[in-house]
Formats: structure tokens, C-alpha cells, sequence
């Protein structure tokens, strides 16, 4: 049952997007289950993960046999989801909303999204207001950066000690990094998210971009790096303008928005971080 005041027809909600999963939570609602519950925990860290949660294994290949005995009076999907959308509506009502379309920044319906996932379960004051703090700690994260944005930032996730993936415009990273005050460094198309792995010098064609790490950094490309001549050349390495951030989920929505911001500001503005 969802701890809510007043009535709700949808008292059991099952959830097979992580954006909509933490979207869900943000809102005070514990779903009875929801995909990759391990690697959530990893990865988006935020919000916390009530332990009566059943896990449906990977999203994707979600566990339908577990899906059915949580006896869901709603489903909440994306259109990642829209492969099994019929698999889906055999077990109940579905609703799908989509934070990431192809060419546009994923902030502002994610905004969107929250006000009507908020509507149709009843939670629609809740999800104002969400919308509002998180549009405020934006500000303050902006606040707190803004003698570092006269340099443009690289994103990037490690794939090992040779290659990256970076994070553009229609990514929320990227969104969020433009809403802060910064300009991405990344100019060329990226596909929803982020490119395919890069080469590491790639990075060297903006020579005085911050390189901003989001964790998590694979095991072997941390213990090569540091030894490899090729990251030792770039000029954001040499001259101190790398940082790491940890692990934030790269496909959510405004928790995963507020935490990205949060964890930037922090790191920027720690002592030692150069000034732009």
C-alpha cells in the first residue's frame, strides 16, 4: 500500500525505468517493485531504496514472472520499454512518459513529467513542489560555480585507460551543465546521451577545458592512467583541471538533475579546484 493520506487508485505501482523509478521516490511513493535494484544502489545512490522493494532483474530483460506476482495496480514505463509494452499491459495498466528524445535537452520535461506522474497518482502537490526545490538547488549550485564558468567543460564516463564517452546537450549532465553557466565542450552530435567510446585525444581539442570523471572509473583504466604518457600530455591533466565526481545516473531525471549539480558544485568549489 503507498503511505499516502487520502485515497489513491493506484496503491501498487510497478516501475521498469530508472527515471521514473527515482522520479516515483522523490515523490514519496515506494513502488512494490522496480528493475536492477544492485546497480541502482550503485549508480544513482540518490534517492534512498526501501528494502520492500522486489527487484525485477535487468531492465533489459525484466522479470515478468516476479512482475506479476507483485501484483501491480499500475505500471509506470518510458519509451525504452515500448519493445514490451504488450507483455506489460497483460499484467496491468501502463502509463509511459519519456525524459530523452533524440536532439533535446531532457531538464525541462523531466520537469514536465514529474507534474503529471505527480497528477496521476494523486501526488500532484508533492511533485510542484519538487519541481520548485529542484529549480532552487540549481541556483545554488550555480551560485556556488560561478567564478569557474568561464572555462567549458568536457563530461565524461572512462570506458578503460584509452577511451571515454562524453556527455552532450540532450543528456541531462549536459543540460544541467549549460543551466549552471557552463558551456559544454563537447559540440558535436550525441545520440540521447552520450557517444560512442572516444579516443582520450579527443580531449586535447579544446586544450582549456575542466575534464569533469562521473564515477564509476573502471579498475584498470584508474590504475593505467596515471602512468599513461598520452594523459599526462593533455593540458587539463598537466595544469590541475581534472576532477571525478561520484557515481550519478547518467538516464534520470530531476534527482538524478539535483545530485549532478550538487556533486559539480561541490567538487568545483572545494579547496585546491582551480579558478576558471
Amino acid at each position: 500500500m503507498l503511505s499516502t493520506g487520502r485515497a489513491n487508485p493506484h496503491e501498487r505501482i510497478a516501475v521498469v525505468d530508472w527515471a521514473m523509478f527515482e522520479t516515483l521516490l522523490a515523490l514519496g511513493i515506494v513502488p512494490v517493485a522496480a528493475t536492477e535494484l544492485v546497480q541502482f544502489r550503485k549508480i544513482a545512490i540518490e534517492p534512498d531504496v526501501p528494502p520492500q522493494v522486489a527487484d525485477l532483474g535487468l531492465r533489459g530483460s525484466p522479470n515478468f514472472e516476479m512482475l506479476r506476482l507483485s501484483n501491480p495496480h499500475l505500471i509506470v514505463s518510458s519509451r525504452w520499454f515500448t519493445w514490451v509494452q504488450h507483455s506489460l499491459e497483460q499484467i496491468a495498466p501502463v502509463v509511459s512518459y519519456s525524459v530523452y528524445e533524440p536532439n533535446r535537452p531532457p531538464y525541462a520535461p523531466a520537469e514536465q513529467i514529474t507534474v503529471a506522474l505527480g497528477k496521476r497518482i494523486g501526488r500532484l502537490a508533492q511533485a510542484r513542489a519538487y519541481v520548485d526545490a529542484s529549480a532552487l538547488e540549481l541556483a545554488r549550485a550555480s551560485r556556488r560555480v560561478a567564478d569557474k564558468t568561464a572555462r567549458p567543460v568536457f563530461l565524461i564516463n572512462l570506458g578503460d585507460a584509452r577511451h571515454f564517452r562524453v556527455f552532450g546537450a540532450d543528456s541531462m549532465f549536459g543540460d544541467v551543465l549549460q543551466r549552471l553557466g557552463f558551456t559544454n565542450a563537447w559540440t558535436k552530435p550525441t545520440s540521447y546521451a552520450a557517444t560512442a567510446p572516444m579516443p582520450l585525444e579527443a580531449l586535447a581539442e579544446v586544450p582549456d577545458a575542466w575534464i569533469v570523471i562521473i564515477s564509476p572509473v573502471p579498475p584498470d583504466a584508474r590504475s593505467t592512467l596515471s602512468d599513461s604518457s598520452l594523459w599526462r600530455a593533455l593540458p587539463a591533466v598537466r595544469e590541475g583541471r581534472v576532477v571525478t565526481l561520484p557515481p550519478v545516473n547518467p538516464f534520470g531525471a530531476l534527482p538524478a538533475a539535483r545530485r549532478f549539480a550538487r556533486m559539480l558544485a561541490e567538487t568545483l568549489s572545494a579547496p585546491g579546484a582551480q579558478n576558471g
